[in-house]
Order: C-alpha cells, then sequence, then structure tokens
C-alpha cells in the first residue's frame, strides 16, 4: 500500500448545462422544419422547470446518500466476503491513524490523484476505514446482483445499479483531455470557472456561433456517428477525438 501525503493544490454540472444549451440551440432552429424533435425540446424544457437549485451546504444530496446506503443497512452490515469481492473492481484504499493508504496499481493515476485530493482535505475528521473506489466512467454493480459489493462510484443509473454515489475526481484531477487547450486533462475547476466566467463575459450568447461542438477520446463507437457527421457537415457541429 503507498501512504499518500496532503498536497498544496487546491467537471461537472455545468458541462452538461453548456452541452444542452448548444443542443437547445440546435433544436429550437431545427424544430420549426422537423416536428420530430419537438419531444427533445418538451423534455429540456420540463428539466429546466422543475429544476431546484441545492445551495451551498449539499444537503439536497442526502437522499441519495440515503438511499445508497439502504441495501447496507437491511443486510446489517458489510462483511468481509463483500468487500473481498468490490476490491476486485475497485482501487482499494485504507485510512489508517488518519493516514491514507492505496494500492500501487491504480489504471488513471491523475483520477486517483483527484479522489486522494478531497480524502486528504477531510483525513484528520475520518476514523479507520477501508474503501474500494470505482475509477471507470461505468458503474460495477448491477442492481439484481445476488452478490451486492460495496463500490464506490461517480455514475450510475438509479433503477440498475446499486453503487454508491460519490463526487467525481473531475473537479480537481483527471478530467479529459481536450487538445491542444488542455493537455493533461481538464481538473482545477476552481480555475476553470473563474476562466469560464471571463470567457462568458468575452463572448456573450450573441456572438457565440451556432454549431454543437466536442472533443473527446474515442472511449465508444457510439461517438463516431457524431464525428463522421461533423465531416459531412461542419457548419452543424464540431466534433474530434482527441
Amino acid at each position: 500500500m503507498l501512504h499518500l501525503h496532503s498536497k498544496h493544490y487546491k467537471i461537472s454540472a455545468l458541462h452538461t448545462v453548456l452541452f444542452v444549451s448548444v443542443i437547445w440551440a440546435n433544436l429550437s432552429r431545427a424544430s420549426a422544419k422537423e416536428p420530430n424533435w419537438q419531444v427533445y425540446l418538451d423534455a429540456i424544457s420540463e428539466a429546466a422547470a422543475n429544476y431546484t437549485s441545492c445551495g451551498g451546504n449539499c444537503t439536497c444530496h442526502s437522499d441519495v446518500i440515503t438511499s445508497d446506503l439502504k441495501l447496507w443497512r437491511e443486510r446489517g452490515g458489510i462483511t468481509n466476503e463483500d468487500m473481498k469481492r468490490g476490491l476486485e473492481r475497485s482501487v482499494h484504499y485504507q485510512i489508517i491513524d488518519h493516514k491514507l493508504y492505496r494500492q500501487d496499481k491504480c489504471m488513471f493515476p491523475s483520477r486517483c490523484s483527484g479522489i486522494e485530493h478531497f480524502i486528504l482535505e477531510i483525513i484528520n475528521d475520518l476514523p479507520d476505514m477501508e474503501l474500494g473506489i470505482n475509477v471507470h466512467d461505468w458503474p460495477q454493480v448491477m442492481k439484481h446482483s445476488p452478490y451486492p459489493m460495496p463500490i464506490l462510484s461517480f455514475s450510475k443509473v438509479a433503477k440498475e445499479h446499486q453503487d454508491i454515489m460519490y463526487p467525481a475526481w473531475t473537479f480537481w484531477a483527471g478530467g479529459p483531455a481536450v487538445w491542444p487547450i488542455y493537455r493533461n486533462g481538464l481538473g482545477r475547476w476552481d480555475l476553470m470557472r473563474k476562466d469560464l466566467k471571463k470567457k462568458d463575459n468575452e463572448f456573450p450568447w450573441e456572438k457565440k456561433q451556432n454549431i454543437g461542438f466536442f472533443r473527446g477520446s474515442r472511449t465508444s463507437s457510439e461517438r463516431d456517428p457524431l464525428v463522421l457527421l461533423s465531416r459531412e457537415n461542419p457548419d452543424l457541429v464540431d466534433a474530434q477525438y482527441t
């Protein structure tokens, strides 16, 4: 196990908002000619109308935590066998005497760095514990699996998975590389949001180009049609692999 010390450097839902804004603009333009888009326009309008800000104390997340831990309360806790199964699909962390340890191997070092940053911020308040943290982009535990595993993941479909949710590492490190601007990956969200605010003032909505934009790695063939569409219709979408 590696002993991890605190580091001296201190995305997100906003990425989703920006993406949806672009889609909204293009769908609004297309809706007059393509009435089939209306179902999506209605869904976006409904989501925007029902959105409620969480506020600064994050109490809106308590229901998620309560729901995710319900299974383990009903089972009477986590057994050694549960933990052993979970560690086969996650990165093993331990907190002992307010010191953080991690297994040697981490498939995505920058993602582990982001996780460790946040744990180390509160390490002095944490009791001894053992954790299995998933650093992949997808959840690990199916909802109706006969062998549940206490794995912490940053994403899941609530009706399909029983992973325990945690905040994504991308708020600090390990985000996607966006060539050539962010060659080492998006991170330092504290700095990114300042830059976004600056650019937002520099380029108000009426100055923005009315096209979709995507940069990312080819983690799935499902992204290929978007890139191919970009090559055929560059005035509609600018999509490239990094």
